[in-house]
């Protein structure tokens, strides 16, 4: 067996305090007030992986591992683990003392039951566990995947986003699990504890006394403050009405405006191990966009380069292809869609859609995403970009829970979108575009419905490869992809955090945001 210890012993004891040690010595108490938008749907992070629910749950569930900003595996409810010479055994050494926030004992039994009962469904874990033949605890401190075949991105798959934990005692009952009252209720093992949720107004989390590391959290609470109005949500940064915006609670113009601000400092730390990726999606089972013309023919229409320097005031890079450039493998060896209109009424023309005495080919509805006034203001540049070629757009605009219901259902022609990359392609790629994750009714899953047998046999064999044969295959996979145009890539995005001054050793992991904040602190 090779004993995986991303530190020596003494390093690895003191993991814990180390973000802390350049700091002025931590101070306990103190609220920390952030802002949360759009209201999440539910808490189950097992469940639901949008990024206001990641943002919250993140501090109340834990998984086995995190990841540092080098996107190096780090411990959590597993304290080490160890892989087999063959790479198809992972053993998990777990905490001990552990207790769950109604004081129930943590076990490796919570683990199993999460895995195979629960997160086999969610649309990021099912790629981990159709690798995995088997999940044992051969005691209760000690966990056993036992893979199908080498999973090279195994020690990727097991942050909070996609290896939440749930308590097996609250949820082995007989009521189906998305509607288990402890979804909007969650009982955890992590650093702060649910305490009240005021639907429209704020989610109230508490000190969890009883946390297993020794002398954590330093916080008494974080109140996440549900601002629906976005100049709202500045006036209360620049006020000090609270410490906190993040991902999307911001419009970029204000982020720009925020910087000059002396109480607030602005960090895109945190964004490693997410790479967000935006496009708009497309469902490619519906015509016109069963036909890769006119998905090209939509690529050239769009002046990306606009959305990315202009609407997002620079806040990333036009994406290239599938894989965000900060991610392993990426490959800018594609073919490129400069911004043509010419080139995209050619296409048009070849397929037959010729213009009607009003000048358009066809139409076609698009929702966009429900996150702040940035992404409607994208979706009225798309659509007066599409009219230019003839494509007329109808814009149905919906709150964040129809979206993920109709996105997920296939009840849309475009889409916008936004997805994590999870620090591989084998984990937050992949499941975009292979047809086995095509399953109705789940979001972040293959929802454009996209199928290509080589691309799934590519993914599958990269997933497999040896680290230095892998860069080959996702290099011919993002190749294929950018010519079949399956979703409209336009930002490789890098969001800032902004926090007030006050806020120390918040964002210190590569999971930025949905980081556990067991170590951050409030200056008094």
């Amino acid at each position: 067996m090779l004993s995986w210890r991303p530190w020596g012993l003494a390093l690895a004891l003191s993991f814990f305090a180390a973000a802390a040690s350049a700091q002025p010595t931590p101070v306990k108490g103190g609220v920390l007030n952030a802002i949360v938008w759009p209201e999440p749907p539910n808490l189950n992070l097992a469940l639901q992986q949008v990024a206001v629910t990641q943002m919250v749950a993140s501090k109340v569930y834990e998984s086995l591992l995190t990841y540092s900003t080098k996107l190096e595996p780090m411990p959590s409810l597993a304290k080490s683990w160890s892989v087999s010479s063959d790479r198809r055994s992972y053993t998990f050494n777990l905490q001990k003392g552990v207790k769950w926030h109604d004081g129930k004992p943590f076990s490796s039994a919570d683990v199993v039951f999460s895995y195979k009962k629960v997160l086999v469904n969610s649309p990021r874990t099912r790629n981990l566990m159709d690798n995995v033949a088997d999940v044992i605890a051969p005691d209760a401190n000690t966990v056993v995947f036992k893979l199908k075949q080498p999973y090279s991105a195994f020690l990727y798959s097991f942050d909070i986003g996609g290896g939440a934990i749930l308590p097996q005692h609250l949820y082995d009952v007989t009521t189906e699990i998305g509607k288990n009252p402890r979804n909007n209720a969650p009982v955890g093992t992590g650093p702060f504890k649910f305490s009240k949720w005021e639907r429209g107004s704020y989610i109230e989390l508490i000190r969890n006394a009883d946390y297993w590391r020794p002398g954590l959290p330093y916080l008494d609470g974080i109140t996440y403050r549900v601002i629906p109005d976005a100049a709202s949500r500045r006036i209360a940064l620049e006020q000090g009405l609270v410490h906190q915006a993040a991902a999307t609670d911001i419009e970029p113009s204000d982020a720009r405006h925020l910087d000059r601000v002396p109480h607030l400092r602005n960090t895109t730390d945190g964004n490693e191990y997410w790479a967000p990726m935006n496009w708009i999606e497309f469902n490619n089972s519906v015509p016109p966009f069963n036909d890769k013309r006119f998905r090209q023919a939509l690529m050239y229409a769009l002046n990306r380069n606009f959305i990315v320097s202009q609407l997002m005031v620079g806040q990333g890079k036009v994406a290239t292809g599938p894989i965000h450039q900060k991610t392993r493998f990426y490959s800018g060896d594609v073919r490129q869609y400069e911004f043509d209109i010419a080139k995209a009424k050619q296409l048009l023309d070849a397929m037959g859609l010729k213009p009607d005495a009003n000048g358009v080919r066809v139409t076609v509805s698009l929702i966009p995403m429900p996150y702040g006034e940035l992404y409607k203001r994208i979706a009225e540049y798309v659509k007066q970009s599409f009219s230019k070629v003839g494509v007329k757009v109808t814009i149905e605009s919906t709150d964040i829970g129809g979206w993920v219901t109709r996105v997920g259902n296939g009840d849309f022609q475009m889409a916008g979108n936004g997805v994590f990359q999870y620090g591989d392609p084998a984990i937050g790629v992949a499941r975009t575009y292979v047809s086995t994750n095509i399953k109705k009714g789940l979001m972040f899953s293959n929802t454009s419905q996209y199928r290509n047998p080589e691309v799934d046999a590519l993914f599958a064999k990269a997933a497999a490869a040896p680290e230095e044969e892998r860069q080959v295959l996702y290099t011919k996979v993002q190749q294929i992809l950018v010519e079949d145009v399956p979703v409209l890539w336009f930002c490789s995005t890098s969001p800032p955090t902004i926090l007030n001054t006050k806020v120390h050793d918040a964002i210190i992991t590569g999971l930025g945001f949905a980081g556990s904040y067991a170590e951050a602190w409030l200056e008094k």
